[in-house]
């Protein structure tokens, strides 16, 4: 029994959450897997009501969980920031989340930006630190509104942090079996401080897996050929705050982020997995945006869980309502409201 805590959030989210749980009901349905939901309502809607972004046992709640599946965190009403790192950055942290899992895979059907380039070219993964680097907030302010401000914000990097963010990205390469070749991308040419450790790190690990094959490019590098050649890649590893910024390229290469989905991993402990593309406000209630993301988002939940053949199944769902069915990924152009989207891919889980 896989008990998930499930955020619908704001503007869209709840939306889109409906339809991937729906998606995870036809998927138990068929494969016989057994699961139980709670709903939480944390979000902006609650903070502007209470004033409270999270309750205070919101981490000891949350670890009784197996997974948590988040809709979106984002309303138009409150300062940005606050509910991001107040309910997702606290999460993250909370829940020792230590690895961003964002898959890059272009669905057939689905329009790329990059020229000739179609769905067998597209298919990589970046494992990204998560619980470390520039977002830790360390640093400060010296002299704030003067001429002589000063501004700090430091980069921290452990040997620990580090260490398990690498060596789960070389299983990950190992169990993807695609074609077991895991890029470092960093900047050791000037980050000479953090990127050793990196670097060093990343060979020393990589003597555990002599099948497969090491790679590494600078980040500037990275980005150009995630353009010009992404065929060259299959899983990536990087720190986080060049993993927040290729990631975001990436999704743009593979449809936009209508259709990308991410995990925040403690391989250990609790998952949490949610669409990238945000709450959209301004689509709220109009039945129009695109839930596939979201339904990306149950699939990696469920490859997480152990449910691989659920996994495999919604994955190629999606490549099916893509494939054949939707004009756009772009809400209000698929051709299909939001809900007709969820209701093919259940169908198709259904009838496999």
């Amino acid at each position: 029994m896989h008990k998930i805590a499930v955020l619908g959030g704001d503007g869209t989210g709840p939306e889109v959450v409906r339809e991937g749980l729906k998606v995870l009901e036809a998927a138990s349905h068929k494969l016989g897997f057994k699961y139980e939901t709670v709903d939480y309502d944390w979000g902006g809607d609650r903070y502007l009501r209470t004033g409270e972004i999270l309750p205070p046992t919101a981490i000891d709640e949350m670890k009784k969980f197996d997974a948590i599946y988040l809709g979106a965190i984002g309303h138009p009403d409150v300062k940005p920031g606050i509910l991001e790192k107040g309910i997702l950055l606290y999460l993250r942290f909370g829940l020792d989340q230590y690895i961003n899992l964002r898959p890059v895979k272009l669905y057939p059907g689905v329009e790329t930006p990059l020229k000739d380039k179609g769905p067998a070219d597209i298919d990589y993964v970046v494992v990204r630190e998560n619980t470390e680097g520039l977002y830790t907030g360390a640093g400060g302010v010296l002299k704030k509104g003067t001429a002589d401000e000063v501004a700090v914000q430091e980069s921290i990097n452990t040997r620990k942090g580090v260490e398990r963010c690498i060596r789960y990205a070389f299983a990950y390469a190992q169990k993807r079996n695609k074609d077991k070749k895991l890029t470092l991308c960093g900047k050791t040419n000037v980050l000479t401080y953090a990127f050793d450790l990196w670097e060093r790190a990343f060979y020393e690990v990589a003597k555990d897996y002599p099948d497969i094959t090491t790679d590494y490019a600078h980040v500037d590098a990275t980005t150009m050929w995630m353009v010009k050649n992404p065929e060259w890649f299959d899983v990536i590893v990087t720190d986080n705050m060049f993993g927040d910024i290729i990631t975001d390229l990436g999704a743009m290469t593979q449809g936009g982020m209508g259709i990308a989905a991410g995990g925040n991993i403690n391989p250990e402990g609790v998952s949490m997995f949610e669409p990238i593309g945000g709450s959209a406000p301004k689509y709220t209630g109009m039945n129009v945006i695109n839930p596939l993301a979201a339904i990306g988002a149950v699939q990696m939940m469920l490859e997480t869980l152990g449910e691989t053949k659920a996994a495999e199944l919604i994955d190629k769902a999606i490549a099916y309502v893509t494939g054949s069915k939707l004009k756009s990924m772009s809400a209000g152009k698929m051709g299909f409201t939001t809900t007709e989207v969820g209701d093919m891919v259940a169908q198709f889980v259904a009838d496999a």
